[in-house]
């Protein structure tokens, strides 16, 4: 199937077809105009770069990226790849270093990605060499445009990308100051890979709905139910989303909303050691659970204590990679670090509340690839225009991302009489 054949039925997005998590074609558009287009994506935390020299490796879509920080403390971004001959320049996931030397033919860059040395400019004994027209101070790491908020590394090939600030909006924006409103201290991190499209995973973490569905042991001790006060909250264009709610609202719904699925909720279920489940009020608010969802990379988390980012890398249609990095505040004390680590389990690969997420994306994508012709039906939360939503049976942010989505990558969308069954 070419990707002019797809077909979008509805023209508020409650219906996506299949074909956009599976067609190649798709994908290499993807690169092209999302993760090198005129999109914010993060890279990094600046606590990741604390001194000069520190340098971390990366990827926006599937191009290597390498951060680091100079020696004048400001941060840069670069293609991770030698400009001699293509070979990836850092293969470390971070350290420190004074410069960056290709392994392959040991070209130098320094910390702005000038290029500082080659072996032998002038062969040996008169022979060989470089040419006498070679212009060392021409040769440059091709650099991104960056952008920090409260410590957060965004960065963009895109020169006509509007402010980073703009991009985000007020919404987003205040979101980030909330998390990262005092100095952070990184606390780890975890990989995990995932056999199914990215996108897959964007709709994931955009459909509050599924969080007190399929996360069980969320649902069975009170972590996270749909019963609770919360919803959605969307940028102006819909693109970024943030899910919240606020542990301990339930009203009698908790028992009965559940109807024929009925064992997820258990009432009077206790664990031996509440710890992983408590939370530490920290936040001047009521809210207990946050999944920001920034278009198109990234996902910032507070579940009670647990703070992380995820990162999105994506290896093909039908690949991707998450990367976790977890994070504290700098005045914690001890009791609230081994807390914060405690609760840590409850997401990551092997996670209480979120193994299941990789394993949905991976049934997902299996399933629908023979049927590139079929479309999802995206109707919780009702159909029409795209809007905030005031509680938690929703997956209308899933549409929003859709939207802008197709913006970007010129997708015609109509609704078509009888395509969407």
């Amino acid at each position: 199937m070419s990707d002019r054949d797809i077909v979008w039925p509805a023209a508020d997005f409650s219906r996506v077809p299949f074909a956009v998590y599976h067609d190649p074609a798709i994908y290499r558009r993807e690169q092209e105009r999302l993760f090198r287009g005129p999109t914010w994506n993060y890279l990094g935390l600046a606590a990741e770069l604390a001194e000069p020299g520190d340098f971390l490796t990366t990827r926006l879509g599937e191009t290597p990226i390498l951060v680091t920080r100079a020696m004048d403390g400001r941060i840069h971004a670069f293609v991770n790849r030698c400009m001699h001959r293509g070979a990836q320049l850092r293969r470390e996931p971070c350290g420190n270093a004074k410069s960056h030397i290709c392994v392959y033919h040991q070209w130098s860059y320094g910390l702005d990605g000038s290029l500082r040395g080659v072996p032998f400019p002038k062969g040996v004994k008169g022979a060989g060499g470089l040419p006498a027209d070679f212009d060392r101070g021409a040769i440059h790491l091709e650099e991104l445009v960056v952008e920090l908020h409260k410590g957060v590394i965004f960065g963009t090939f895109s020169r006509h990308a509007e402010p980073l600030a703009d991009y985000l909006g007020p919404t987003v924006i205040s979101e980030l100051d909330r998390l990262f409103a005092k100095p952070i201290k990184i606390l780890g991190y975890q990989r995990q890979r995932i056999a199914g499209n990215w996108k897959l995973y964007n709709d994931n973490v955009r459909d509050p709905n599924h969080g007190g569905l399929l996360h069980m042991f969320h649902a069975t001790f009170g972590l996270y139910r749909l019963s609770q006060i919360g919803g959605a909250k969307m940028d102006a264009r819909h693109r970024h989303n943030i899910t919240y709610n606020q542990l301990g609202t339930d009203d009698a719904e908790a028992e009965g909303g559940y109807g024929d699925t009925d064992k997820v909720y258990q009432k009077g279920y206790r664990l031996q050691d509440m710890r992983m489940l408590q939370n530490r009020k920290e936040f001047p608010d009521p809210v207990t659970l946050v999944i920001l969802s920034v278009f198109p990379n990234c996902v910032f988390q507070q579940i009670a204590n647990s703070l992380c980012t995820r990162q999105i890398r994506t290896y093909g249609a039908d690949e991707m990679e998450l990367y976790w990095t977890y994070f504290g505040y700098q005045d914690d004390d001890p009791a609230m670090e081994d807390h914060r680590l405690r609760q840590s389990n409850l997401c990551g690969p092997g996670g209480y509340i979120s193994m299941e997420d990789g394993e949905a994306v991976e049934i997902v994508h299996r399933t629908t690839l023979p049927e590139r012709d079929g479309h999802a039906r995206v109707e919780i939360g009702g159909k029409g225009p795209i809007a905030d939503q005031p509680n938690l049976v929703s997956e209308v942010p899933i549409r929003g991302f859709y939207a802008y989505y197709c913006e970007l990558m010129g997708f015609d969308v109509e609704t078509v009489e009888g395509a969407a069954r």
